[in-house]
């Protein structure tokens, strides 16, 4: 495929939304204008390629997005694209509306979707990573992630003025289902005494231990963050666990959830998704396909699509160790 084959590129978002996704359909947008080629946005991630639903997008239709959070072309988890018959349709509305190419936003789900769609009928992609976990392998941080650290960093600040003002133990529970990623960096930065993470086989007597040497040196309040995909339970278990072992603890138990996913993306997160948006388009210009644009050491790179899905970033043991040292 030379550069010149590339006449329409089609850019989705898919899986879950991350704070950036809008700056990086902007970076898409007007990379495709700057090099003079049009530029399809796809609705509801692989259901708008399913149902026809697109639209034409030029540098004014995506003005005033790069400071909002979530999707402008909304996001979904397609169950009909996991199948023949629906990707079947997904190609059709492809060359019916002729984009040749395609822009995926989303995680490892997304882009193992992409793979399939480009093995059956020889779509060129690029992944952009947009999850808040930050565990896609292939790129040192992914969008939305930095943005999620300083949301929980936000909150476990508020909830120490309430712990240290009734001398309470509170339990936070924070996204990351497989990976301790935003447990392990937003303990370490909001001061927690303990962080749990499911890359770390912990103890809810390791756990009761901690809390009883740091009540021992003079403290008498707790911030404890553990990442949703911990193997001791979940969090209201391991507060259970807890209370039974000491009843004179004061323990609350607060769930962050969704609110990890949204708010205005910080400037890293934006810098991140525009330079990563325009990378895709060059990318997909430049004959490059079934690759994932990352950013490794500060520079962008491409890594294998089979890569980006299967292997993971692994938790850094230097930061487990300063958490280790800072809990003292």
């Amino acid at each position: 495929m030379t550069k010149t084959t590339i006449k329409k590129i089609g850019v989705l978002t898919s899986g879950g939304d991350a704070p950036g996704m809008n700056a990086a359909l902007r970076a898409v947008v007007r990379a495709c204008k700057y090099y003079e080629i049009a530029s399809i946005g796809i609705m509801h991630g692989y259901e708008g390629l399913i149902h026809d639903d697109m639209i034409e997008l030029g540098p004014r239709d995506v003005k005033n997005i790069i400071n909002q959070g979530g999707t402008f072309l909304k996001t979904a988890r397609s169950e009909e694209f996991r199948t023949k018959e629906g990707r079947q349709k997904a190609y059709e509305n492809l060359k019916k509306n002729d984009i040749d190419a395609l822009v995926v936003i989303g995680g490892d789900g997304s882009f193992t979707g992409a793979n399939i769609f480009h093995q059956e009928f020889d779509v060129p992609f690029i992944g952009v990573p947009g999850t808040i976990d930050n565990d896609i392998f292939g790129t040192d941080y992914t969008i939305g992630y930095d943005t999620a650290l300083n949301t929980v960093i936000e909150a476990v600040d508020k909830l120490r003025d309430t712990a240290t003002s009734h001398n309470r133990v509170f339990f936070v529970e924070v996204m990351g289902r497989d990976a301790g990623f935003i447990a392990l960096n937003s303990g370490i930065a909001s001061g927690a005494q303990d962080i749990l993470i499911p890359e770390q086989k912990d103890s809810v007597e390791d756990l009761c231990n901690s809390l009883e040497r740091s009540e021992e040196t003079g403290k008498k309040s707790s911030i404890v963050v553990i990442a949703e995909g911990e193997q001791l339970g979940g969090v209201y278990e391991i507060a259970k666990q807890v209370q039974a072992r000491h009843p004179e603890y004061d323990i609350r138990v607060t769930v962050l959830g969704h609110i990890q996913r949204g708010g205005s993306p910080t400037c890293q997160d934006r810098v991140l998704a525009s330079r990563l948006g325009i990378a895709a388009v060059e990318g997909l210009l430049d004959h490059k396909t079934n690759l994932m644009a990352g950013i490794r050491s500060n520079k962008v790179v491409f890594t294998p699509i089979d890569e980006a899905i299967k292997k993971h970033n692994e938790i850094d043991e230097e930061l487990i160790k300063v958490a280790n040292i800072l809990s003292i």
